[in-house]
């Protein structure tokens, strides 16, 4: 079976507008930041490495898992919310029908969304705020838990709701060390068309995501 090993990169250090040097992950020293960081993103070229998160994560899933893939832009057309900064996208597609798809693209931010399932787009970053204070290694730790809850069928997707909808998740690591849930209010931009669908496809899932399926050369 493949090993993933994530890429190995240096933490860049910065300088503020006094001259003083920094690195992002822990720069407010647990205090609150300042309210004008919020509105403030200088140095987003940090999370550059998650472009190699994203090919390192790929090349692992094809090397394990039965999937079919198909590496061209128009892929990037499965995210719920379009970019225009998309230079690549790979879809990944699991020879079990009941297993989740994914789709990697990646941005010209530079960052990654990965849209997975039916109806939900993960971003990473999330937010690339100076308040929020974010590094690559944290957003490829997330990147990680989520691809590979979603192989390993960790993943849930509900829509509920009909007037005003919303789009419920859950993953949970393989081996159950983390779990967690969110939920997101639908957009008024989505085609609704398109939840409709999801929502059929969901219905159709009784157990809900299946695991995908291993290589055959890789079984014991």
């Amino acid at each position: 079976m493949s090993t993933y090993a994530r890429p190995v990169w240096a933490e860049p250090v910065f300088h503020d507008a006094h001259g003083r040097a920094f690195t992002y992950g822990d720069r407010w020293g647990g205090e609150s930041p300042p309210e004008d960081k919020y509105s403030v993103d200088s140095h987003p070229e940090r999370f550059a490495p998650l472009h190699e998160v994203a090919d390192a994560l790929v090349t692992h899933l094809l090397g394990t898992y039965d999937v079919g893939t198909d590496d061209d832009l128009s892929c990037a057309a499965d995210l719920l919310h379009p970019r225009e900064d998309v230079v690549r996208a790979v879809r990944l597609t699991p020879t079990d029908p009941d297993a989740a798809p994914m789709t990697f693209v990646w941005t010209s931010y530079p960052g990654v969304v990965i849209h997975a399932g039916v109806l939900h787009d993960f971003p990473y970053p999330n937010c690339g705020c100076d308040a929020c204070d974010e590094t690559a290694g944290s957003q490829a730790e997330e990147m990680e838990y989520q691809v590979f809850a979603v192989a390993a069928g960790g993943y849930r997707e509900a829509v509920r709701g009909r007037l005003s909808p919303w789009i419920d998740t859950a993953l949970r690591a393989p081996d159950g060390s983390r779990s967690g849930t969110s939920s997101s209010r639908v957009s008024a931009a989505l085609d609704r068309s398109r939840l409709t669908g999801g929502r059929r496809r969901l219905r159709s899932l009784p157990n809900g995501w299946q695991p995908w399926p291993v290589r055959a050369s890789h079984l014991s």
